[in-house]
């Protein structure tokens, strides 16, 4: 007995200083092996976790009882050498206990080197006979129920292929996260610790931001065939790889059928996750570019129950938007359309666009229920495009007699099946090339983990993929062609050809109204159609086939009703002073009248739907409201608009949106002007003393020579803009009108110089006063205000200058407020038809007097104004003409011989004789003045000599007879 106790008490002690030294050396399961008695070693499996004491005991009294030697192993898991049997003896106690710490490390060598051999951990060159994949996602979900048959379906499928990793086998360690953050990472690293070289998964993208830091430290290539938050493919993660399409196309794709439709405002509703919040923030991003917005974000956790939901949905309903983006989980999305129902939110005027969880949860039934798709009518659904290839067409008609499904049951297919499948074939590929490559598979330690500074988190069990980076350039580098589609990575590391079918849930299906990609974004022609041919994304080339709406009309929703779910538009109308025709307070039923407000309803009035609207007056009544601060009061959404003269200005456009503008308008000058009558002998620029106008004289007529001169009619001495700004003159402007702040802003005039007035009564007063007698030299108004100032005045004033600025009058709205473009359309109507020019002429008929801005009018030069200059110039002419004829007759009379006329009227002395002379006279005086004076001064110079000869002769010296 003594010597069993002293048997017993060595092999317990032995024992407790092995498994202290196994609990410092081992933290993961291994080989180990037993120790017979004749010296030889038995291999055993699975060195796990020990037997207590109490458990040590009591198996060895039963076996002692059996006469079994040893300790028992009760667990097959259980690291047990404790069945060595010794012949110890007292003496040799300490010879046999060191004998165990030598043979413990040959124990642990051994089961190591086995399974080196087995290609689990190998640390060798050498090929190795098994490589481990892992996969992790929710086994039971949308996404798993289809991922977990397609992923065991390759696996199989990779494995029966000769060709691919030629003979080596493709072993999957799989990990359910549990729709569990916390379960996702525990599983995670479960499965880090069986040393794969490629993690299928995770699903989502909240698991996929923890792990991705996992595989950062420990060189293993992640494929997500689900987690397709955009913020993952950043620099952040380098070795998360998507099988996917990230939701940033998905996003872009929504944004595209928003500006299709022509809205301009969505509320998103969605899963308050990574998933969930960096979806719809690339959303916004989209929306802006097309000038759009989300006017409200509507996040909800995914364990919230429908009542919570039901909530969420009432206080949105009571917003503007009717536009609804739903990106939630399968499993929970239809939740919202639940709650949407019961708050008859899915009724006509309401637009829904859903992302491809819908889609996924629809293709995963082979039946779904009336009671669903009745929830769903008139919903847009996008799904994930992959073309019906043979390779795709086969492997849907084998998915119902896959062996994978029993736990799944009927249906369970989606597009992310075909996603995972394609993930397995993409790790095969890529090892493939890796091993060619001479790749090695294995393992390091990495000394960060190994120093867990006494945690017990046994962090020293992972181990470093020591060809991680050759596996992921490998993978990046792969291009195959899989049920997907082709797989194949970009520079940005997402799959080429990102593509998805528009859905519209009509009846019992979800009918495809058309297609997008980023080659050509909408169109009803399948992407891989249009691949051959130049990318056209422009916006007369998009297109989608009639989609049904909720309330199963073929109407297009306006996309937006008025807030707080139709109460009436508050309008701030500016309560004016002067100016009354524009806009003023009235005590009809509408509360207030004018030209602004006719416009304004003709407009509303010329909309495919009703406005409920009230009117309110902005101002005391006692001087004109400022216009800024009543723009500012619809900015801060005290008013919904502001209607009246309200001009157009840049800062305000930045607050708020304005229409079309319905009245041009400028800043003019007005100032006072004396009229001369102009004299049809001097103009104004002759006048002065002698000495002036003759210095004005000889300047003109050199001055003729070189410039060119235009008639100066002004007597002001404001004569623009210009000079009012070069003088020191008061100037008058509109009580709350942006003049003010435009003379001294823009303009850099002085405060001190700038009188504001009330109404045209003060105008005309300051006029007339001037400013030597505290009144002002111009008034700098707006051209509408100036024409019906001039109006009431009898034209006794006159604008100088040019209009020195160019605006509008429009409707201000709130920013992005649809009726601010619906109104702009009603106002260019309005302007065609003749509407607007009518409207005009009931409230603002006057006559024109500030039309020629530069004074055109004023001393305008007509035929009466030059008779002095035409009297002039016909008594010259006819003097001129006087003297030349007497010079002409006088040189004819030299030319013409005496005795010619004599000597014919002898012959002939009849009338008729001498009218022929005349006749014959006056032809020779015709034929004289055509000559030319050169050869006149010839002919005279001829006759003067031939008239010095000695008379009595002919031409030939011989003496002529007397008459």
């Amino acid at each position: 007995m003594g010597r069993t106790r002293q048997e017993k008490s060595a092999r317990e002690h032995l024992y407790n200083k092995l498994q202290d030294l196994r609990g410092n050396f081992l933290r993961r399961p291994i080989n180990a092996a037993h120790l017979r008695r004749d010296g030889s070693i038995e291999p055993v499996v699975d060195l796990a976790a020990p037997l207590s004491k109490k458990e040590m005991q009591e198996e060895s009294e039963k076996r002692h009882k059996r006469k079994e030697p040893g300790l028992p192993r009760k667990r097959p898991t259980m690291p047990s050498i404790t069945n060595i049997k010794f012949d110890v003896k007292p003496t040799n106690f300490l010879f046999e206990y060191a004998l165990g710490l030598l043979i413990f490390p040959v124990v642990f060598l051994s089961g190591l080197g086995q399974q080196n051999s087995s290609g689990n951990t190998s640390s060798s060159s050498l090929k190795p006979k098994v490589i481990n994949i892992g996969a992790l996602f929710t086994v039971n979900s949308v996404i798993g129920r289809a991922a977990k048959p397609a992923i065991e379906a390759a696996i199989d499928d990779v494995n029966s292929d000769p060709n691919i990793l030629n003979g080596i086998e493709l072993k999957l360690i799989l990990g359910d996260t549990n729709c569990s953050g916390f379960i996702g990472t525990m599983e995670a690293l479960q499965i880090m610790q069986s040393e794969i070289v490629v993690a299928i998964g995770p699903q989502s993208s909240s698991i996929a931001h923890v792990i991705s830091h996992v595989v950062n430290e420990l060189h293993v290539p992640l494929v997500s065939f689900g987690a397709t938050d955009p913020t993952l493919a950043s620099l952040q993660f380098p070795y998360f790889l998507r099988s996917t399409h990230s939701d940033y196309f998905q996003m872009y794709v929504i944004a595209d059928i928003v500006e299709y439709y022509g809205w301009r405002e969505v509320i998103a509703i969605f899963v308050d996750d990574d998933y969930g919040r960096n979806g719809i923030s690339v959303l916004g991003d989209a929306l802006a570019k097309k000038r759009a917005k989300i006017s409200y974000k509507a996040a909800f956790s995914p364990q919230d129950p429908i009542s919570k939901i039901n909530d969420l949905l009432a206080e949105v309903n009571l917003m503007e938007s009717r536009v609804f983006v739903v990106h939630v989980n399968p499993d929970s999305g239809l939740n919202v359309f639940s709650a949407a129902k019961t708050l008859n939110m899915m009724s006509g005027g309401y637009v829904w666009i859903a992302t491809d969880w819908l889609p996924s949860y629809l293709d995963s039934r082979v039946a779904v229920d009336s009671d669903t798709m009745n929830l769903l009518q008139g919903v847009v659904a996008l799904r994930r495009y992959t073309p019906d290839t043979d390779l795709k067409k086969r492997f849907v008609s084998r998915w119902n007699n896959l062996k994978y499904k029993e736990n799944s049951g009927p249906g369970g297919f989606n597009s992310y099946a075909l996603y995972a499948y394609d993930s397995v074939w993409l790790a095969a590929h890529a090892l493939k090339v890796f091993l060619n490559e001479d790749g090695n598979v294995s393992f390091s330690t990495d000394p960060k983990l190994s120093d867990t500074n006494g945690s017990t988190l046994n962090l020293s069990s992972l181990r470093v993929f020591n060809g991680g980076q050759q596996l992921l350039q490998t993978l990046i580098q792969t291009n195959f062609t899989g049920l997907s589609g082709q797989v194949q990575f970009d520079q940005q590391r997402d799959l080429v050809h990102p593509a998805f079918d528009v859905l519209n849930i009509d009846g019992t299906e979800a009918r495809r109204i058309g297609y997008w990609s980023n080659h050509s974004h909408l169109s009803v022609v399948p992407p891989e159609n249009l691949y051959t041919k130049p990318p056209n994304i422009s916006s007369s080339s998009q297109n989608l086939y009639n989609a049904i709406w909720p309330g199963k009309t073929l109407e297009l929703p306006r996309g937006w009703v008025f807030p707080n779910n139709g109460q009436p538009l508050r309008i701030a109308v500016p309560n004016r002073v002067g100016y009354k025709e524009f806009v003023s307070k009235d005590n009809s039923s509408q509360g207030v009248k004018g030209y602004c407000i006719d416009v304004f309803e003709a407009a509303i009035n010329l909309l495919p739907y009703a406005v409920p609207r009230t009117y309110m007056l902005f101002g005391d009544g006692t001087r004109n409201p400022s216009y800024n601060d009543l723009v500012y009061q619809v900015f801060q959404n005290k008013y919904n608009a502001a209607v009246g003269d309200v001009t157009i200005v840049t800062n305000r456009t930045k607050i708020v949106d304005f229409t079309q503008p319905y009245v041009e308008s400028g800043l003019v000058v007005v100032a006072p002007i004396k009229e001369v009558k102009s004299t049809p002998w001097m103009n104004h620029e002759f006048r002065g003393p002698p000495r002036q106008q003759l210095i004005t004289i000889f300047w003109f007529s050199f001055s003729t020579m070189f410039f060119s001169h235009r008639e100066n009619t002004l007597t002001s001495g404001i004569q623009g803009i210009d000079s009012l700004i070069s003088s020191s003159e008061l100037i008058g402007v509109q009580d709350g009108s942006f003049a003010y702040n435009y003379l001294v802003d823009e303009l850099n005039i002085a405060r001190s110089r700038i009188v504001q007035l009330k109404n045209p009564e003060a105008y005309l007063k300051a006029l007339n006063l001037g400013p030597k007698a505290g009144g002002v030299a111009a008034i700098v108004d707006e051209l509408p205000y100036i024409e019906l100032f001039l109006s009431s005045t009898k034209c006794l004033y006159r604008t100088v200058g040019q209009e020195f600025t160019k605006s509008g009058w429009g409707f201000a709205f709130q920013r992005d407020s649809p009726l601010a473009v619906d109104l702009s359309t009603a106002i260019l109507q309005l302007s065609e038809n003749g509407d607007l020019q009518n409207i005009r002429n009931k409230w603002l008929k006057h006559r024109e007097c500030s039309i020629l801005s530069n004074q055109e009018e004023e001393n305008q030069l007509d035929l009466s104004s030059f008779w002095g200059l035409f009297l002039i110039c016909g008594i010259a002419c006819v003097l001129a003409l006087t003297f030349f004829c007497y010079g002409v007759f006088a040189q004819y009379r030299r030319y013409s011989p005496e005795g010619e006329e004599t000597e014919v009227e002898d012959i002939e002395p009849s009338r008729s004789s001498r009218r022929s002379i005349r006749s014959t006279s006056f032809k020779n005086i015709m034929d004289f003045v055509d000559k030319k004076e050169a050869v006149i001064k010839e002919m005279l110079k001829r006759k003067n000599s031939n008239e010095s000869k000695p008379t009595g002769h002919t031409s030939n010296g011989q003496a002529s007879s007397p008459t």
